[in-house]
């Protein structure tokens, strides 16, 4: 255990004072605030890596690291189209990952809502690189409670060149290891998993509309099925119409189960899985991301882009 909080600590200690460049691409890091993909000049998305115990403010502000997807038809990169800290339910994040009911060595610890002194704590980059498609970067995040570390986790984002639309790809990969004892990541599909919390807008406008890959479904239909491949969201933010769409790798644990029915716009997939003591898993999930609503070739476009995924490495 000594030597595993050692490794942790240096990697606290990485720091990158410049971006990595390259065909438009950027990686740059605000310390203690956030990590941004830039292409051209213009954000993409930035992940809050911030862990702020000054105050009981600033704690609950910072006690996740999550990704905010930054809005694609705003030409200065300001504007989100998800959510962070505060508004309905607060826990509910951008794009984020965690589970309600985590058990190890006995005690059972909320990830979720992150109770108690529960929290994700950015420890450092250890990879970032760039080329004419794609920026990649790779966080560490130490799970804990307290000073005690439970989980570390090694979080990978892929964020493709958009098109002409401004849609693009984001690929999210989650390396988890069990640093305290045997973990069972469990919750249910409200309150787990990897999920996609659009902007607070949704709530005001009431806009959230999904589909599947056999069309809409009802809330008790969703809730019935096992292992469907993707959801999607279609959505207005900022006063313009978007579409997401959630995919979960085949290789994910089965029996995952999709919560896409929301009117707040809060959608993703849940499943349960057990990680040993000092192993860990893989979660391979990805994202599209697209102004506009639906496309009446959403279902079929969807299709395929999901047998892209499921057919990659």
């Amino acid at each position: 255990m000594t030597n595993t909080i050692a490794r942790l600590t240096s990697l606290s200690l990485i720091t990158f004072a410049t971006g990595a460049i390259a065909a438009g691409f950027e990686i740059g890091e605000q310390k203690g605030k956030s990590v941004t993909v830039s292409h051209n000049d213009r954000a993409v998305v930035k992940l809050m890596t911030g862990n702020d115990m000054s105050s009981k403010e600033s704690a609950h502000e910072t006690y996740k690291v999550y990704l905010h997807v930054i809005d694609p038809l705003d030409a200065r990169g300001d504007r989100t189209i998800t959510k962070g800290a505060g508004d309905k339910f607060t826990h509910h994040r951008g794009v984020y990952i965690g589970w309600s009911k985590m058990t190890m060595a006995g005690k059972s610890y909320d990830t979720w809502h992150m109770k108690g002194a529960v929290r994700q704590v950015f420890a450092g980059l250890i990879r970032k690189k760039t080329s004419a498609k794609q920026a990649e970067f790779t966080a560490v995040i130490n799970w804990v409670d307290g000073q005690e570390v439970l989980l570390t986790e090694e979080r990978t984002f892929v964020v493709g060149k958009a098109d002409s639309s401004g849609a693009y790809i984001l690929d999210q990969r989650s390396k988890i290891t069990a640093v305290k004892g045997d973990a069972e990541l469990n919750g249910d599909p409200e309150h787990a998993g990897c999920q996609f919390r659009a902007s607070a807008d949704v709530v005001k406008n009431k806009s959230a509309k999904y589909l599947f890959p056999s069309g809409a479904m009802s809330q008790k239909a969703v809730s019935e099925s096992r292992d469907l491949p993707w959801a999607a969201l279609s959505f207005k933010a900022n006063d313009s119409q978007y579409h997401v769409q959630h995919m979960s790798h085949p290789s994910l644990p089965k029996g995952l189960r999709y919560s896409a029915y929301r009117d707040y716009g809060r959608f993703g997939s849940f499943f349960v899985t057990d990680i040993p003591k000092g192993e860990n898993k893989t979660f391979k999930l990805r994202f599209y991301i697209s102004p506009g609503a639906f496309p009446d070739s959403m279902v079929t476009d969807s299709t395929r882009r999901y047998a892209d995924f499921a057919g990659g490495e």
